[in-house]
């Protein structure tokens, strides 16, 4: 079902819920008021009823990624070709996509110009989309809670500093869970949130005697969260290890 959020931007949901999806993936449509055509930001899963929803929003001019796990890009291909539009997307995503973007770069779709705005750190393909008074974040800012580290812990900081220098009271339209109010308030929260778990990572270290596994820290550090979500906060630890100078999986075997 597509949910108008702003005048410009609308959401089908796709029907993947899960730990790491929240209610599923925020399919974005974008289109001007009065425009016959319109932008489509992340089709989602290889899902032919969820794709058949979105082209139902149509004409679309083009098809634009967020970064390219598979819970955004995946049906990106079929749905490109359903529509006969032009896929976007970071040049590492280009196994499905047609055209490589990069910072600054401007597409003009649905009446409006959307303009990419380089954020890595989610993975290192991620890349955010501003329009209008909005901001399509991907999986860099969630609608609730925070998001995983498949990137760089570094790249990611100064990708929320990045997002928390736009102007105050741009919305967020994220790749799951609710529309927030104000990039700006969200970047800079998540920004305390990283300051705290680096710290909280640190400690791990020491106690644990200075080259633990990334496991081993989330046992520490992680030990008031559900069991399920450790396998995707050890990439977020691994990544914080790197940054750290130490190795992400403990010390190197004897050979």
């Amino acid at each position: 079902m597509l949910r108008e959020v702003t005048p410009f931007a609308s959401v089908v949901l796709a029907e993947n819920p899960g730990v790491m999806t929240l209610e599923g993936t925020n399919t974005w449509v974008l289109r001007a008021p009065g425009s016959p055509t319109c932008a489509v930001v992340d089709p989602g899963p290889l899902d032919r009823a969820h794709l058949d929803r979105v082209a139902a929003c149509g004409p679309v001019d083009a098809v634009l990624l967020t970064h390219g796990h598979s819970d955004h890009s995946e049906g990106a291909r079929a749905f490109g070709e359903l529509v006969n539009a032009p896929v976007h997307a970071v040049t590492r995503s280009l196994g499905t996509a047609a055209a490589a973007l990069t910072d600054g770069d401007v597409i003009e779709a649905g009446g409006l110009e959307i303009r990419a705005l380089a954020t890595p750190g989610h993975t290192d393909d991620s890349i955010s989309f501003l329009t209008q008074d909005a901001v399509l974040t991907g999986d860099t800012i969630l609608g609730r809670g925070t998001t995983v580290l498949d990137g760089k812990l570094g790249d990611y900081l100064a990708s929320l500093k990045t997002l928390a220098a736009l102007p105050a009271g741009t919305t967020v339209l994220p790749g799951h869970g609710p529309e927030l109010p104000d990039v700006v308030v969200v970047a800079q929260a998540y920004l305390k949130h990283r300051e705290q778990r680096l710290a909280q990572v640190r400690a791990a270290v020491e106690r644990l005697g200075g080259a633990p596994t990334a496991r081993q820290v989330v046992e520490l550090v992680y030990a008031d969260v559900d069991r399920s979500l450790w396998p995707a906060a050890e990439w977020s630890v691994r990544s914080q290890l790197e940054y750290l100078g130490l190795p992400p999986d403990g010390p190197a075997p004897l050979i």
